[in-house]
């Protein structure tokens, strides 16, 4: 039998389009899926739609399923949910880090299966909820912690949304968008425009992927606070005032990555970090994060839409209805 799907790909910087695939034959221990729903990373793959993955980062921004190579022709994605056709999970919704792909053959191992109490169409935030476990396992909040999120994206959003149920936790959603403050709400977290962040923070978790963010976040410490920084800048240059009271405060500026699963919880694994996050996903208060839809052959026009500003918003929820 010949197997065949369509798949997005980046042909060049700046352009997208669907392309025919042949997908392989399962193995005994693959299955085969297919996509209902996949997601947008907004930061991350408008990052990689317009080229900016930095050649000494080729390697280690590779997604799982990539094909290609950056700069283009590339295929990228990392949050794809979809029913099992075939293969040992026959029949079960299944979580995937697979590019944007109508259906796709991967080891049974690659796919986690997504517990009934959490919808499908939410499922595709697992991989940005992971990112947040990951950062709060770094960040290690403690009771009563006053704690700012500068960067109301996608991942700052989900950061939030944990921080939210530590007890006595003063937690405040920092963004230059006003439009996110009906995002804070839907959380349960307060929100600020930059200027008017509460200070004298124990702990900033940083996501706004610009400088000026992060020197605000900054700016909110406490004397002996720490910014956990979970941007990730591609090729650009960041700038921070580090000669002013950065030292006689003695603050602390220290990266989380999800590619790395935090020390703290390393016993854990990959693997035990997703679950984490599938189970975290049956609270209905992250379907905030998604804010719009689309139909998966409007790819190629709605990643150009979002670089530019004109699609705003959070995550993009892409639908394979009839695929």
């Amino acid at each position: 039998m010949i197997r065949t799907a369509e798949a997005f790909w980046l042909a060049e910087p700046g352009r997208g389009e669907i392309r025919p695939e042949r997908i392989p034959e399962p193995g005994p221990g693959d299955v085969v899926v297919r996509t209902l729903h996949s997601g947008i990373s907004r930061g991350t793959e408008t990052l990689v739609f317009r080229g900016g993955v930095p050649a000494n980062q080729h390697a280690l921004m590779r997604a799982p399923f990539q094909e290609g190579d950056f700069p283009a022709p590339v295929k990228y994605g990392y949050l794809a949910v979809g029913t099992v056709e075939e293969g040992p999970l026959r029949g079960r919704t299944v979580f995937c880090l697979h590019p944007h792909q109508t259906r796709f053959t991967v080891p049974a191992a690659a796919v986690t299966v997504v517990p009934e109490d959490v919808p499908a169409a939410r499922a595709i935030l697992a991989g940005t909820v992971e990112t947040a476990v990951n950062a709060l396992w770094d960040a290690a909040p403690l009771v009563g912690d006053r704690i700012a999120v500068v960067g109301g994206g996608m991942v700052g959003c989900a950061v939030a949304a944990l921080l939210a149920g530590v007890p006595g936790a003063l937690v405040e959603l920092v963004d230059a968008d006003p439009s996110r403050a009906a995002v804070a709400a839907a959380l349960g977290v307060r929100f600020a425009l930059p200027a008017e962040a509460a200070g004298d923070c124990d702990l900033v978790v940083h996501a706004s992927a610009t400088a000026a963010g992060l020197t605000r976040a900054l700016e909110l410490l406490a004397p002996e606070g720490e910014v956990v920084e979970l941007s990730w800048y591609g090729d650009r240059p960041v700038t921070l005032p580090l000669g002013e009271a950065f030292h006689s405060r003695r603050l602390t500026l220290r990266s989380s990555q999800v590619g790395t699963v935090a020390p703290r919880r390393a016993r854990r694994g990959h693997s035990g970090r997703m679950d984490v996050a599938m189970r975290l996903l049956a609270d209905a208060r992250f379907d905030a994060l998604v804010t719009g839809t689309c139909r998966f052959a409007e790819l190629p026009s709605v990643l150009p839409r979002m670089i530019s500003g004109e699609l705003p918003g959070l995550c993009i929820r892409v639908s394979y209805d009839g695929t």
